[in-house]
């Protein structure tokens, strides 16, 4: 059993929502039912602190372009998953990323017009920021929006056009057995709670309240990515204006803004937001009593919010936007002065340690976009923990895949060597992180008192101060309970 409130507990008690007692099994008290849990080794259950429910059930239940390694492998993706629809149905897909391939020249509208046999078509880049369409989809984007491409692939206001567009195709009754499938999914994986960063060009309101209706899963905190919408966020039940409030893109799709232009692209990327606009958010936020947050990925666009968030605590202070535990999501080209801002505000830096696991190192997507000197600043988790910066991870699924134990992992051996984090710093991050990043500190660590919220997991192999050691084999989730409640496997009757 992992508890650093006590090293030596083999046994606990659960009591309603609550773990009543904790300790060796000889010493535990008596129990209405005692459940054997048969060796398997019991944590505090995970959050995945910014997801996409919605687009990744999506992609569970559809076309999945993770792993393809031309553009040719993407058409006869496409090709088989559009034989299986009807006729007038939209092919939505997700996950190709042509930095890793030979040839990085995605499929043109006419090649997927003849894959999808004249169904419409719109395939999202890995980063959710760029995708490419068919003509029938290109046709209803304005040429004149910011980001049009003749040749299919769609960046900024033309990309959020046409989302806009497919995504209207997907039903009421797709939507919920979508969402249905990823939360069953992530509580499989020992999560018991998850961060959806729902917005008006993500997902739609009808998509974020349905969401939060359901029951029987993973605990899901809703955050609503738009501007001056405080009020809006609290009434569609939301407990934050943020999430993807974008401040910028992603470096994949040369849309993430930066202070010096990208290597392989004349451009800096793209600003949306004004350091006016972020303070003005800010102080919203804090006059309806909700969290306020930003997705800021280039070292342009953090120096914006940052300026948004001076901006604010001198309307305020301080203390007042301290107290509101702001969040910044994603947080990828910092240095040390936009750090120390971080820490100055109090703000929840809400991160993916897959984003270096994938696309860090050598030869890589940041080193290809950035050059090799920046990239090696990219993702600077071990910068920011050791001046106290608050880290909440997240997978961004499906932009990378729902992983816990794998973000854990990629953490701590971070490309740079200098960031990497220890592997009980790294697990905290995911579990504690999470909670503390709504504003539920007593979450997170099993502990008398604490809510009764962990996970079971058989396959640990060696232990390593208390968790499995990084260089094995991942351990397999047996049960996940939240808040005394099962929501995975055969837990037994804990209430």
């Amino acid at each position: 059993m992992y508890s650093p409130a006590d090293p030596t507990a083999t046994a606990l008690l659960v009591d309603d929502d609550r773990i009543a007692w904790l300790g060796p099994a000889a010493d535990a008290p008596t129990a209405d039912t005692v459940v054997d849990l048969d060796g398997a080794l019991v944590t505090p259950a995970f959050v995945d602190a910014h997801v996409h429910t919605t687009s990744t059930g999506l992609t569970l239940r559809g076309l999945d372009l993770a792993g393809t390694r031309s553009a040719a492998e993407v058409l006869e993706r496409v090709s088989a998953f559009a034989a299986t629809l009807p006729p007038d149905a939209v092919v939505l897909g997700h996950g190709w990323d042509e930095s890793r391939w030979p040839s990085p020249v995605p499929p043109a509208p006419g090649e997927l017009d003849r894959a999808a046999a004249g169904r419409p078509v719109y395939l999202s880049r890995a980063d959710v920021h760029s995708a490419v369409v068919s003509s029938a989809l290109l046709s209803r984007v304005n040429a004149d929006r910011p980001g049009h491409g003749a040749d299919g692939w769609l960046r900024r206001d033309a990309h959020h056009d046409a989302r806009t567009v497919a995504l209207a195709s997907v039903s009421a009754a797709q939507r919920g057995d979508a969402q249905r499938a990823f939360l069953a999914y992530a509580a499989a994986l020992g999560i018991a709670a998850v961060h959806e960063c729902a917005g008006p060009v993500i997902s739609s309101e009808e998509d974020l309240t349905g969401l939060l209706k359901l029951t029987g899963g993973p605990a899901v905190y809703g955050y609503w990515g738009e501007l001056g919408a405080a009020a809006k966020a609290r009434d569609l039940g939301a407990v934050g204006a943020g999430g993807d409030l974008f401040a910028d893109g992603a470096f994949g799709s040369h849309t993430a803004h930066l202070r010096k232009p990208y290597l392989d692209r004349d451009t800096s990327g793209h600003g949306y937001l004004t350091p006016a606009q972020v303070a003005d958010h800010l102080v919203d936020c804090q006059r309806h009593g909700v969290q306020g947050g930003f997705h800021a990925i280039g070292d342009a666009a953090l120096s914006t919010v940052l300026a948004g968030f001076a901006m604010a605590a001198a309307r305020t202070s301080v203390d007042a936007v301290r107290a509101a535990r702001h969040r910044v999501e994603h947080a990828e080209l910092l240095d040390k002065a936009l750090i120390g801002g971080l820490v100055e505000f109090g703000i929840v830096a809400s991160v993916q340690p897959a984003f270096d696991r994938l696309w860090g190192g050598a030869g890589a997507m940041y080193a290809t976009r950035l050059g090799a000197e920046r990239a090696l600043a990219t993702n600077p988790f071990g910068a920011m923990a050791g001046v106290g910066v608050a880290l909440a991870f997240g997978s961004d699924s499906p932009v990378t895949p729902l992983d816990p134990w794998g973000a854990v992992r990629a953490a701590a051996s971070h490309h740079n060597p200098v960031q990497r984090l220890g592997v009980r710093q790294a697990f905290a991050a995911h579990t504690r992180g999470g909670w503390r990043a709504v504003g539920d500190d007593a979450h997170g660590v099993l502990a008398p008192g604490a809510p009764a919220t962990f996970a079971l997991w058989r396959d640990a192999g060696p232990l390593v101060r208390g968790l499995p050691a990084m260089d094995a084999a991942t351990p397999a989730c047996a049960g996940t309970v939240l808040r005394g409640v099962p929501i995975h496997g055969e837990v037994g009757a804990l209430r």
